[in-house]
């Protein structure tokens, strides 16, 4: 059953109860979800990154809608992918930090995390589950990491196949393929076999997704496939041959970054090439995205988040403004470009409205986007939110929440209790800090983000001395 312990909810709120069902159709879309690894806001060429080469991608684009405001669940992976497994937020499933988080990240701080669990706990219902029980082949391939702290363990109850898909390739507890080397086989991932030594981790998941789409299609059957490829995750690796595309001899950090960014557009090219090869593109509702902003080490400069403010861990802009894309040929106008705000929980009851699936729209905090894919209405609800109570992995960010209600965006840092305001059309790079100007937006922006917190159950910081070492993975310093 569904878990539904929130269903008592304060009007306040973003979530409204009502149902929504659909009429049956022939026969539901296909379902191709793909989700890059720390891909940042601005690392395609359709989205303004002219040192990048994404043809694949940017056709992609001129084929469906792009979103400029599309944000990831949370600054870091495992709760983006958790909340885009369940539609729920972060704040509510308590995945709040990338697994697992540790007591490395707090040494010498004053204020610990609130607590955050390190998988995906069964009595949640994922989006696959959901699908599956009305017919769809489900598949996952690639980047899980919702199954446990303990990166080389494969606990069965928490890894995909016990998650609703039917067939899972090298989806486990990693949050990456591993140290130097590790993107090309044989892999250290535990369930990608050796095949071809050599071959390039996102072609290798490439082929796996093309194989099944295949075999869904002798079948006759409905698919649904996670595509979340752990490129462009450090290491920083490519084929050779892309590094020349961009180097005489030895590529810089930046160069090499680039030939990742293309060998991962030509990966999910093949992809949708072989979609429309097998006759299945017109029946595919296409979903291209990242977990969350990037990885852009100051000494290394791997890429730039500008005109955005802040990386992967921050609460500004670059660390949550993701890319977006989706296309449904004759459901969604080619070419078109959405403004509005949307987040990754909302993908979940959209994928349910494709299918014609029945569901209540308050088993989620996300809302189903159809109405702008279609451009056929706007959404219900007022303001989307955020809640990143830790440090990440380069303890640089600040712990806080974030509320964005049209333009508006307010960030509200734990530790000190401090609010920073911005008018994210007028300041999208966060410079000028409206607070003091504007204090009764200010106040408004911030009740209602407590009542989202408390609706949430949102897990707050504690004092570091307070917390049990096992709520935490590794040694703790302080004692």
């Amino acid at each position: 059953m569904p878990y539904r312990s929130f269903l008592s909810l304060s009007l306040t709120v973003m979530l409204t109860v009502y149902a929504v069902s659909l009429p049956a159709e022939a026969a539901p879309p296909n379902i191709l979800y793909i989700m890059i690894d720390d891909l940042g806001w601005m690392d395609l060429h359709c989205q303004g990154g002219k040192d990048y080469r994404t043809p694949n991608i940017d056709r992609l684009a001129a084929q469906g809608m792009r979103f400029t405001d599309a944000y990831a669940a949370a600054p870091v992976c495992s709760p983006t992918r958790a909340a885009a497994m369940t539609g729920l937020a972060p704040a509510r499933l308590r995945i709040t930090n990338h697994i697992p988080d540790s007591w490395n990240f707090y040494n010498g701080k004053k204020t610990g995390p609130g607590k955050s669990v390190n998988q995906l706990d069964p009595k949640y219902v994922t989006i696959a589950e959901r699908l599956k029980e009305q017919g769809y082949g489900t598949a996952f391939f690639g980047k899980w990491h919702l199954s446990g702290a303990d990166w080389g363990a494969m606990e069965k109850p928490f890894l995909p196949e016990s998650q609703g898909f039917d067939i899972n390739i090298g989806g486990c507890a990693r949050g990456g393929p591993g140290g130097d080397g590790s993107f090309f086989d044989p892999y250290p991932i535990p369930n990608i076999p050796a095949r071809k030594k050599g071959q390039y981790l996102p072609d290798r998941l490439a082929d796996e997704a093309i194989e099944y789409m295949r075999s869904q299609k002798e079948k006759k059957q409905s698919f649904f496939i996670c595509l979340w490829n752990y490129t462009v995750h450090w290491p920083v690796e490519a084929p050779e041959s892309l590094y020349r595309n961009y180097a005489e001899d030895k590529p810089t950090w930046h160069q090499k970054y680039q030939a990742m960014v293309e060998g991962m557009d030509l990966a999910v090219g093949k992809v949708l090439k072989s979609l429309d090869d097998l006759g299945l593109g017109e029946d595919t509702l296409v979903v291209f995205t990242s977990d969350n902003g990037p990885f852009t080490n100051d000494g290394l400069k791997l890429t730039t988040t500008a005109p955005l403010k802040g990386k992967k861990g921050y609460l500004s802009d670059g660390g949550i403004r993701v890319p977006l894309i989706v296309r449904w040929r004759g459901k969604i106008k080619a070419g078109t470009i959405c403004r509005e705000p949307v987040i990754t929980m909302d993908l979940v009851p959209t994928f349910l409205e494709s299918a014609g699936i029945s569901y209540k729209a308050a088993t989620f905090d996300g809302e189903s986007m159809m109405p702008l894919l279609t451009q056929s209405g706007a959404l219900k609800r007022d303001a989307i939110h955020f809640h990143y109570p830790h440090y990440a992995f380069h303890r640089a960010n600040r712990m806080g929440a974030v509320i964005r209600s049209g333009d508006y965006k307010m960030i509200k840092y734990y530790e000190d209790q401090t609010v920073v305001l911005y008018d994210m059309r007028k300041d999208i790079g966060e410079t000028r800090d409206l607070s003091e100007e504007m204090p009764e937006k200010t106040a408004e922006l911030r009740k209602r983000l407590e009542v989202w917190l408390k609706e949430t159950n949102a897990a707050m910081p504690r004092d570091i001395a307070a917390i049990p070492a096992s709520d935490l993975h590794g040694r703790r310093a302080d004692k």
